[in-house]
C-alpha cells in the first residue's frame, strides 16, 4: 500500500509509535481525518490525528504527558517528543439540540466512528503498523472522483454541526473538488442555520476559503449556496449596483469585487482579501444619480464603506489590529486617484504608513478590475524605487525636547512646529539641523540663537 508522503512528514515517525504502543496494549489505533485524504491526494499533512478504541483514562494511562482537552468527548492530547498528538476514542453522537454540540457521546466502533463524521474524504483511517487504509465511508472512491460528499444523510449530518455547511463550501473550494448533488442540495436548503454558529468559527472558515489560491471559486460556492448572503449580507447587496460604464465596464459592485479577488495574487493574506471583499460595501447606500451630468454617484462611499468595514468584522470577532488594517484600507482606497497631485511631503507620509503594500495592492486590482488605467499605481511603484535609495521619513533635524530646552512649554505649539519643519524638510527645502534652526525662528521669532 504505503502513503510515502505520510511516511516522510516529520510528524510521522512519532504519532506511528503512539499508535504501535496502544495496539501492543490491546487498543485499535489509526490515524485518522484530514491527515490521510492529504497523503492519499499526494499532500504532505501538517499535522495527524489520531482515533483508537482506549478511553480517555487509559490514553492517560499509557503516555506520560498528556492534556485532557475534551474528556467529555473522548479526546486527548498526548505529547511526544516535540509533537502533539489528539487521541480521540472511537465514538458515536448523541442527539444534537443546538446544532453544534451532541447531548452526550458513546464511546463505539472504528465503523461508527467513521459513520458519524463530517465528509466522506474525512471518514478514512489509515494504520501506519500494518501499512493499511480503512475506509468504511467510501471515501477514497469521492477523492478519485474529487467529490465532496457528507456521510450518511447530508440534512442530518448538518443538523449536527451547521459549521459542516461552511466547511464543506470551503473543502470544495480548496481542493477544487464538485461537491456531491444531494449534500449540495442540503447546504442550500439549510444555509440560513448557519447563524446558530459563533462568530469566531464562521470567520476561520471564511479566511481560509479568502486566503487560499482558488478563494474565486470558494467565492461563487458561498454566493450560489446562500451562505454568502446570510454571513455577509452587505456583500450580498452588491448585486445589482449598478455603476458608470466608462470606470466599470465590467458590470455591477459585485461583478467588480469578484473580479478583483481573482487578480489577487495566489498568497494574499486574509486582511488583504477582505480589504478586497469589503471596500466597496459603501456603495449601495450611497448610490445617487446625478441629472446634471446623467452619472451615477456614490459620494462618501468610501467613509461609509470604512463604517460598515468596522461593523462586519466586529460581528465575525476579528482582532482589532484586523480590523483597523482593513478599515484604513477601505477608508483610503479613493486617495491612490490624487497621488500625483500630493506634495513631495504628503506623499512621502502616505506612503510611509505601515499597512500601505496591503492599500496599493487593492488600489492595482481595483483599477485592473474596472478601468484598467495603472497610471497611478505605476508612478507609486516608480516613487517606492526612487524612494528606496533613502529613508521616506529620514531623522528629525530638531526634536521636542530641542525646543523644550529653548524655552518652549510642552503643548500643541510644539508639534505645530515639528511638523512644519519635517515637511520642510520631506520637500527638500531644509536639509541640515542650521537650516532646521533657521526655519524655526521664522516661525517662532520668540525662540532664541541655540
Amino acid at each position: 500500500m504505503g502513503l510515502p508522503v505520510l511516511r516522510e512528514s516529520k510528524p510521522y515517525a512519532v504519532a506511528a509509535s503512539v499508535v504501535r504502543k496502544l495496539q501492543e496494549n490491546g487498543f485499535v489505533a489509526y490515524f485518522a481525518g484530514g491527515s490521510i485524504r492529504d497523503a492519499l491526494r499526494g499532500n504532505a499533512p501538517k499535522d495527524i490525528d489520531i482515533a483508537t478504541s482506549a478511553k480517555p483514562n487509559e490514553v492517560q494511562a499509557l503516555f506520560r504527558r498528556t492534556i485532557p482537552v475534551g474528556v467529555q468527548f473522548g479526546v486527548i492530547r498526548v505529547l511526544e517528543g516535540d509533537f502533539e498528538f489528539e487521541v480521540a476514542t472511537f465514538r458515536s453522537d448523541g442527539i444534537y439540540l443546538d446544532g453544534r454540540h451532541p447531548q452526550f457521546v458513546e464511546f463505539s466502533t472504528p465503523e461508527k466512528d467513521a459513520a458519524r463524521r463530517d465528509f466522506t474524504v474525512n471518514g478514512i483511517f489509515y494504520d501506519p503498523v500494518k501499512d493499511k487504509v480503512i475506509d468504511f465511508v467510501g471515501g477514497r472512491e469521492d477523492l478519485v472522483r474529487k467529490l465532496i460528499r457528507a456521510i450518511g444523510l447530508p440534512s442530518q449530518r448538518f443538523a449536527e454541526d451547521r459549521l459542516r455547511m461552511l466547511r464543506g463550501v470551503r473543502l470544495a473550494s480548496t481542493l477544487a473538488f464538485e461537491i456531491e448533488s444531494g449534500t449540495w442540495s442540503a447546504i442550500r436548503a439549510e444555509a440560513n442555520e448557519i447563524l446558530v454558529v459563533s462568530p469566531e468559527r464562521i470567520r476561520d472558515e471564511l479566511l481560509k476559503i479568502l486566503v487560499d489560491a482558488h478563494r474565486v471559486r470558494g467565492f461563487d460556492l458561498l454566493d450560489k449556496s446562500g451562505l454568502l448572503a446570510v454571513i455577509l449580507p452587505e456583500v450580498e447587496a452588491l448585486k445589482g449596483c449598478e455603476q458608470p460604464e466608462q470606470f466599470h465596464p465590467e458590470g455591477d459592485v459585485f461583478v467588480h469585487t469578484r473580479m478583483m479577488l481573482g487578480l489577487l495574487g495566489p498568497e494574499a493574506s486574509g486582511v488583504q482579501a477582505l480589504s478586497v471583499l469589503l471596500h466597496d460595501i459603501g456603495k449601495p447606500p450611497t448610490r445617487s444619480f446625478d441629472p446634471a451630468d446623467q452619472r451615477i454617484r456614490f459620494n462618501g462611499h468610501d467613509r461609509v464603506g470604512a463604517e460598515m468595514a468596522e461593523q462586519v468584522m466586529t460581528r465575525l470577532r476579528f482582532s482589532r489590529h484586523e480590523i483597523d488594517v482593513v478599515v484604513e484600507a477601505v477608508r483610503n482606497h479613493m486617495i491612490f486617484k490624487d497621488v500625483k497631485q500630493m506634495r513631495p511631503a504628503k506623499l512621502r507620509r502616505f506612503m510611509a504608513r505601515p499597512n500601505f503594500g496591503i492599500e496599493l495592492e487593492l488600489h492595482r486590482v481595483d483599477c485592473a478590475g474596472s478601468h484598467g488605467d495603472l497610471e497611478n499605481h505605476q508612478f507609486l511603484v516608480d516613487k517606492a524605487s526612487e524612494f528606496a535609495r533613502e529613508s521616506l521619513i529620514p531623522p528629525p533635524l530638531i526634536r521636542g525636547d530641542d525646543l523644550i530646552a529653548l524655552g518652549l512649554k510642552p503643548g500643541p505649539r510644539i508639534g505645530q512646529l515639528l511638523e512644519a519643519i519635517q515637511t520642510a524638510q520631506l520637500e527638500g527645502d531644509v536639509t541640515t539641523r542650521a537650516q532646521a534652526f533657521e526655519l524655526l525662528k521664522a516661525l517662532e521669532p520668540s525662540i532664541q540663537e541655540p
